[in-house]
């Protein structure tokens, strides 16, 4: 039986913070504070049912990595809850403890607070399009045998592996490679997840080992969202056969990460890219500086204020559009579509990161010839193509999207395991934080290409059975 709806005009209450903040923006930390709080009265009303029930075709500790779980929570965590460290630094603290500085920007403050309705703008808009378009149960057109799932897991995980070396080799198949190294972490980490509560020995050992060695890349890749995906992905598939277990020990295991990843990252960085020092070795020296620096207080501080959140680099936009430069309009929409065609078939396409960093500079966000890569977010680019309106209508699209994407991965893979769990997990990981319309839309399609080709594959070996 399908789930039925609440008529439209309920969905208004989402825009409640936005009105609000709108109406107390006299004051920049009152308005500020509405609009950050109204994000959490956001994600209660999606929780709450009151605007369409949860999907009830399973748990919810079976279906975490469903849009409106997994997706709303870090998209919108990272886009518009992170930014609280970056206006209490305005306002004074300027460190953990709470030291106070007296000496306040109260046009910065106004800019921030102005960025945070944006925000909660965006949140609102993402929400009402993601459960407009919510639908559950879906009509399967397919079906796998849920007795083979571990073993179909582990194999996808072991072969698409070396497709990922392969396709990093072959020009104009980086993309491909990696889509397959993400997919085959997921199916090795669910394998993972599978394999211990049926007390499989060879394969929980097999596929620890394979889990190990994607952390062990994750921790050398130089970057810090690998390694918190590592932790967190690992935890969701564990959580519903091993609820408080997870609770007592990745909880607190993401909590360390945040407290050590900066000082870690900052140190492998500075080693492995800036003195060319081998990566074991940068590994061991930025562990060692992580658990033993001093400084570490300070390094956390300038990551929860500057790096945790965007909107610093928001506010430079907001300055500067459209008081000296115009609105895009459908300009970025139209450079994105054009960055779809592979070079093989346009070898005079021009570079996607000097396209976006065109309008970062023309901004005044970067000086032009700086040695620095400063991507505008999604919703930078929504506000910069129409203001509120940009912002609305681009964040209702991301919603409606990252949904139905979903919802089509599980009718062709046969459910929520390889559905959402795996494919749409894996291939579109780039939704689960956005990124300027030019790198999201050429990812998001070639993706929804690699998925089209494994349903006819995975088709092809009867792994997936027509209902």
């Amino acid at each position: 039986m399908e789930e039925t709806s609440n008529p439209f005009e309920r969905y208004l209450i989402l825009y409640l913070p936005w009105v609000l903040s709108i109406l107390a923006q006299g004051s920049s930390v009152i308005s500020y504070f509405i609009a950050w709080l109204g994000s959490f009265f956001i994600f209660f009303v999606c929780y709450s049912g009151w605007l369409k029930p949860l999907p009830k075709d399973r748990t919810i500790a079976g279906q975490l990595m469903r849009p409106i779980f997994l997706v709303q929570i870090i998209f919108i965590g990272y886009m518009a809850c992170s930014s609280i460290f970056y206006f209490c630094n305005l306002l004074g603290y300027i460190d953990i403890s709470g030291y106070l500085s007296f000496t306040i920007d109260y046009d910065n403050l106004d800019l921030a607070a102005q960025c945070q309705r944006y925000y909660v703008l965006g949140h609102a808009a993402f929400a009402t399009g993601l459960i407009l378009c919510m639908k559950y149960p879906i009509k399967q057109k397919y079906k796998v045998e849920s007795q083979k799932l571990a073993n179909i897991l582990l194999v996808m995980a072991i072969v698409l592996l070396p497709l990922s070396y392969l396709a990093a080799h072959v020009n104009g198949l980086l993309q491909f490679s990696f889509q397959f190294t993400a997919l085959s972490f997921i199916a090795g980490t669910m394998a993972l997840a599978f394999a211990i509560p049926l007390n499989k020995v060879f394969n929980t050992l097999f596929c620890l080992l394979l889990y190990l060695s994607n952390f062990y890349q994750a921790l050398t890749s130089g970057f810090k969202e690998p390694i918190i995906i590592s932790i967190m992905v690992l935890g969701i598939f564990l959580y519903p056969t091993y609820k408080r277990i997870v609770l007592m020990t990745f909880i607190p295991a993401l909590l360390i990460l945040l407290m050590y990843l900066p000082t870690y990252n900052h140190i492998y960085r500075e080693n492995a890219w800036g003195d060319n020092v081998d990566a074991d070795d940068a590994y061991k020296i930025a562990l060692d500086a992580a658990l033993n620096d001093q400084t570490q207080e300070e390094t956390n501080w300038g990551f929860l204020v500057y790096r945790l959140s965007e909107i610093d680099m928001f506010t430079g936009f907001v300055k500067s559009t459209p008081q000296y430069i115009d609105y895009y309009g459908f300009n970025l929409v139209e450079q994105a579509i054009t960055v779809v065609v592979p070079r093989i078939f346009w070898p005079g396409k021009p570079s996607t990161e000097a396209l976006v960093m065109e309008r970062v500079y023309n901004s005044g966000v970067i000086r032009r010839g700086s040695n620095v890569s400063a991507k505008p977010a999604y919703i930078v680019d929504s506000y910069l193509s129409g203001g509120a309106l940009g912002v609305f209508l681009a964040l209702f699209v991301y919603g409606a999207a990252v949904q139905l994407i979903s919802q089509k991965a599980e009718q062709l893979f046969g459910g929520y395991i390889l559905g959402t769990a795996l494919i749409f997990s894996g291939l579109f990981q780039i939704l689960w934080r956005g990124l300027s319309f030019e790198f999201l839309l050429n990812s998001v399609f070639w993706s929804y290409i690699t998925m089209i080709i494994l349903h006819k594959v995975l088709k092809a070996q009867n792994i997936l059975e027509d209902v």
